[in-house]
């Protein structure tokens, strides 16, 4: 395991992967610095009509339904696709999913989509995991209400 995780922060370094965030406001900066300093290089396109184009060209993306806006909205789903399209692993952080219900649909809405791939990972915590899966009403905000066997 020790030798799995040096080889792909290795990786990370040597190949410097773009990789496109379409994230919250709050964790935009933090998120660039972070995969600044692992040695990725971070794009925040978030415009709807920029972020389906870039998609492709990246190595990864994320999507953060953090600060959701009918136009962010647009532009991740527009990013899903372009990921979709040239095969890139995607992220998805499902912010207060299950507290929210026109956030829980649109979340929904991009899992139940058969025309676009899976994410690849989804970082939630337990409260949001369980509210996506059908078994929980999600947390307090963005504070998880369920422990982890919950979810």
């Amino acid at each position: 395991m020790v030798i799995t995780v040096l080889h792909a922060c290795d990786t990370l370094r040597t190949d410097a992967p773009l990789v496109q965030c379409l994230t919250n406001t709050v964790a935009a900066a933090l998120s660039a610095n972070v995969l600044l300093a692992a040695g990725a290089s971070p794009a925040m396109i978030d415009t709807p009509e920029e972020a389906g184009d870039f998609a492709r060209l990246a190595a990864g993306v994320l999507v953060n339904v953090g600060t959701p806006t009918a136009a962010r909205y647009e532009a991740m789903r527009a990013a899903v696709r372009g990921a979709t399209d040239m095969d890139t692993p995607w992220v998805l952080d499902p912010v207060g999913a299950g507290v929210l219900g026109h956030r829980t649909r649109f979340v929904r809405s991009l899992l139940a989509d058969a025309t676009l791939a899976a994410p690849t990972a989804i970082r939630g915590n337990a409260s949001e995991i369980a509210a996506l899966g059908g078994g929980g009403t999600g947390g307090r905000g963005v504070d998880t209400a369920h422990r982890v066997t919950d979810a």
